[in-house]
């Protein structure tokens, strides 16, 4: 059997598992997929990914080093439970943390947050201008995660046109980005990223090529660092146009793209038969 050289690094929400409502089924309700839920909440089914794509999950689990990069916290990702073995490595927080074995780096997380200190204004200055400027009309909850980014959670249909493009031009020169994904509003350091953990991950297991996938603008640090990478037919990258030439923008939308996503990594990354 061939070392494991190639690691694969996939963010998750809206990229290989999905919300009831972002799952996309078009075709006639008797030709849907079968689905398999890999996430429940306050004891209610919540994520969900196709069974064939579940079926791929283990054999790439196997053939490459496969690494969850989610800007869920450690308490959102652990509720998540994908087919095969669990995953030896895990971004978590954006990169604020890697898991190793569902536990900690503590000395990654502490250098992170060292870094913040050093480039970015505080979250306590940019959760301020959150909320003195979102309106409780659309507002519907407003959080913070890991004591590393905020995030705001509206009613998507009464945000007003501008508000987010505002936003990201007051927190651009304060070193946060900001990133619009179904119903949350992301405000996240600039440094803090998925792809730096992405590298040290490739480092420690010597992986020799990495591949990545993700939809949202987030996501496309993730793309640019890796070797080669997919977006989907949906989400910010595909919405805005944004592009790479090692990246490959998919047709399929939805769960469906949650499956091809799969194939593809498994072609490029898995080893033949």
């Amino acid at each position: 059997m061939r070392p494991r050289t190639t690691l694969v690094a996939s963010d998750l929400d809206r990229t290989l598992i999905y919300s009831a409502g972002a799952l996309r089924l078009t075709g006639p309700d008797a030709e849907a997929p079968r689905l398999l839920c890999v996430e429940v909440y306050q004891g209610k089914p919540l994520s969900y990914l196709t069974e064939s794509a579940a079926a791929l999950l283990p054999r790439l689990g196997a053939e490459t080093v496969f690494v969850p990069s989610t800007t869920r916290t450690r308490e959102q990702y652990r509720r998540i439970r994908l087919p095969g073995p669990p995953p030896e490595y895990a971004i978590c927080a954006n990169g604020g943390h890697i898991l190793v074995h569902g536990e900690p780096d503590e000395h990654w997380h502490r250098a992170v947050a060292a870094r913040l200190a050093e480039e970015s204004a505080p979250l306590a200055e940019v959760r301020a201008r959150l909320l003195a400027t979102a309106d409780p009309a659309w507002l519907l909850k407003e959080r913070t995660a890991e004591d590393l980014f905020a995030y705001l959670v509206v009613e998507r249909a009464l945000l007003p046109e501008g508000w987010v493009k505002e936003l990201a031009e007051w927190a651009g020169p304060r070193g946060w980005a900001v990133s619009l994904q179904g119903r949350k509003i992301y405000a996240v350091p600039q440094p803090l990223t998925k792809s730096a953990a992405m590298r040290e991950i490739a480092r420690r297991t010597g992986a020799e090529r990495t591949l990545a996938a993700g939809d949202s603008l987030l996501d496309a640090d993730l793309l640019l660092a890796a070797d080669h990478g997919w977006r989907p037919g949906h989400g910010e990258l595909a919405d805005s146009g944004w592009s790479a030439p090692h990246v490959e923008a998919l047709k399929e939308s939805g769960v469906a793209a949650g499956e091809e996503i799969l194939r593809r990594f498994l072609r490029a990354g898995g080893r033949a038969g």
